[in-house]
């Protein structure tokens, strides 16, 4: 019964645990996203995500992101680090992974600039077997529960390996669009010591694209600083599908958006077409720039209290004299 019992646990933990975070804000703090905004601003920067999902449910999981990024102009080249930690309160799940980032940057066109990019990463995957209460641990005479089990499944409750990823942004003055590979070398995951389980490649092609509204006759005297952006994020991992299509509008140091999260290809679950709508609101101030964000569930979970997202960053203004354009994003 205690190996069923196992057996049951771990082919659980292989579909729930093997696909990535997402998160909401990607176009507020878009490192998370693509390896190429790795120091596009030509610039130094810190910040930080903190997104906690169903905070009023017993499945709470919250997922952190940091990171930092320099521009070498010599080498027409952005660096920087970034590391991700993601925790699941029932099981004791936990996720890190700490990435290196490497972009180039150069001009394609008149208008288009190219920045290719790579991510190296160290990752790390816990599960709380430890927590586990199996058979040989219950003395059935007694009751009592011993401290340990001889079981060895319980020495396999983490899993650490090497991964790689890499990413294209392609970028004008007002728009951009992206692709990123997560996941290439399709590192083993599993909890066991002779499992083989890879962890799925992650897709996602992603957009934000200006819509000139100062060319339009209805807007003409509008100021350049309104600008409305359509903002796209297709995601595929194994057999999740997710598409995210959405506006932001921005004025000055101001910005406002709405996200529509949907499910093109339903689930196992029966989960319906729109599964989200989510809102974001963020500022900038001396170098400073905080957004936060909210998600509707439209599911039939119940009363989950939703997810929110809380980001800062902080640009050092280390400029150099010479730029390459950079692609807009707040």
């Amino acid at each position: 019964m205690k190996k069923v019992f196992i057996f049951a646990l771990l082919f659980l933990v292989k579909d729930l645990f093997a696909q990535d975070p997402i998160f909401t804000q990607t176009f507020m703090i878009p490192e998370t996203l693509n390896s190429g905004f790795t120091g596009s601003t030509e610039s130094t920067n810190v910040g930080m995500v903190q997104r906690v999902q169903w905070p009023t449910l017993d499945l709470r999981v919250t997922t952190q992101y940091a990171f930092f990024d320099t521009w070498i102009d010599g080498m027409n080249s952005g660096v920087g680090l970034s590391i991700l930690n993601h925790k699941e309160a029932t099981t004791n799940y936990t996720f890190t992974q700490v990435n290196f980032n490497y972009a180039l940057a150069f001009q394609i066109s008149r208008e288009w600039y190219f920045r290719p990019s790579v991510s190296i990463g160290l990752g790390m995957k816990n599960l709380g077997f430890q927590n586990i209460l199996l058979e040989d641990q219950i003395n059935i005479g007694s009751g009592a529960i011993n401290g340990g089990s001889i079981d060895p499944s319980l020495s396999n409750k983490q899993r650490t390996f090497f991964d790689f990823s890499s990413s294209l942004l392609f970028h004008n003055d007002n728009s951009w669009i992206g692709i990123t590979l997560k996941h290439l070398n399709k590192p083993n995951i599993s909890f066991t010591a002779q499992g083989d389980v890879p962890l799925n490649m992650f897709l996602s092609v992603h957009s934000a694209i200006e819509l000139p509204l100062a060319k339009m006759y209805m807007f003409r005297n509008m100021s350049e600083k309104h600008k409305f952006f359509i903002l796209s994020n297709f995601m595929n991992q194994g057999q999740y599908i997710r598409l995210d299509i959405g506006t932001q509008y921005v004025y000055d140091k101001f910005s406002i958006g709405f996200l529509a999260a949907t499910n093109p290809k339903k689930s196992q679950f029966d989960n319906p077409f729109l599964t989200s709508i989510n809102a974001f609101v963020g500022i900038k101030w001396k170098g400073w720039k905080f957004s936060y964000s909210q998600d509707f569930t439209t599911t039939v979970i119940g009363n989950t209290g939703g997810v929110y997202e809380i980001v800062a960053t902080y640009d050092f203004g280390f400029k150099n004299f010479r730029r390459l354009d950079c692609p807009k994003f707040f």
